[in-house]
């Protein structure tokens, strides 16, 4: 089969973020299939460039990125970076003929801003969602684009296990959202024995994105679920360092204060191989789920946490 998938590397530059989608690329390649990745800005690119620290509308920054993470999978050729009426990777038009051929268009954790004509193209389309209660909630609050996009898969996809159970909070919005959980390629990432390695690690975003109310009921980021495990290191002699992004110096001072140690997040997960190091070079993982993920009950499982496993962490 000939299978798209449509995410997001270049508009969230981290190494991470960039093993979600490449995981998934490598998966499907390795069943056999002909694979494409797709990133729709819609009308305009807006990234965050880190070194400059600064907001950038150019193209080059983000489709670099992308080019840099998929190049050394043997996928430099088949991807597209589309914002308005531009693209750099593939042309436009080799990209709509992918479509016209296409089996599958595998749109993963992320709306599509523009919907164009050629996403109607693929045989099936599928949605998957990584951000559990926060997408479903952002869809029953309003959020068009992702209204748009939901509604033109014919199969819808969540991270969250008890999706649909009476103890979960998720709303469903009467639609049916299957189980699924995150691949890890394991020939990728292979089992590491280092015994050496001092430190429990976690890779975190303090604060993502605004939280979000649905029936009363706030749905929020690890800044409100962290404080409840935030004297640990006093507890405990294992240290425990902290890959932090998004932090106020304020914040970060603080956790210094009571025996975390902490590393410049982005710097230090910038790549993808930067990522897989730092995973594979800790002792083990200590993971703090955000705390919508906690409220809601979904059975929400990291993406990060299948990389550590993997890793014999």
């Amino acid at each position: 089969m000939k299978i798209i998938v449509a995410g997001a590397i270049g508009r969230f530059p981290v190494g991470g973020q960039a093993w979600c989608e490449i995981q998934y690329l490598l998966g499907l390649r390795s069943l056999g299939h002909q694979v494409f990745f797709l990133e729709e800005c819609g009308e305009s690119s807006w990234v965050y460039h880190w070194e400059e620290v600064q907001i950038t509308n150019d193209l080059n920054y983000p489709a670099d990125y992308v080019r840099a993470c998929l190049e050394p999978f043997g996928l430099g050729k088949n991807w597209i970076y589309r914002s308005g009426n531009k693209a750099v990777g593939m042309s436009i038009q080799e990209f709509i003929d992918v479509c016209y051929q296409a089996d599958l268009l595998l749109i993963r954790g992320c709306s599509l801003p523009l919907w164009r004509e050629e996403y109607n193209l693929p045989k099936r389309r599928i949605f998957i969602d990584s951000d559990p209660g926060f997408t479903q909630i952002r869809i029953a609050n309003g959020d068009q684009e992702l209204i748009n996009t939901v509604e033109r898969c014919e199969r819808l996809f969540t991270i969250a296990q008890n999706v649909g159970e009476p103890s979960c909070s998720i709303p469903t919005l009467g639609k049916q959202w299957i189980a699924t959980r995150f691949p890890v390629f394991l020939h990728e990432w292979p089992f590491v024995e280092d015994a050496t390695c001092p430190d429990f690690t976690s890779v975190m975003q303090w604060k993502s994105y605004k939280a979000q109310v649905y029936r009363g009921i706030h749905y929020g980021n690890k800044d409100k679920e962290f404080p409840k495990f935030i004297t640990l290191p006093q507890h405990t002699n294992q240290p425990i360092c902290l890959a932090l992004t998004a932090a106020s110096n304020q914040i970060e001072q603080k956790l210094i204060g009571l025996g975390w140690k902490t590393v410049l997040g982005w710097k230090t997960s910038y790549t993808p191989s930067l990522y897989q190091r730092f995973i594979q070079t800790s002792r083990a993982e200590f993971g703090v789920a955000k705390q919508g993920y906690v409220a809601s009950r979904g059975g929400w499982f990291s993406d990060r946490s299948v990389c550590y496993l993997a890793s014999g962490r």
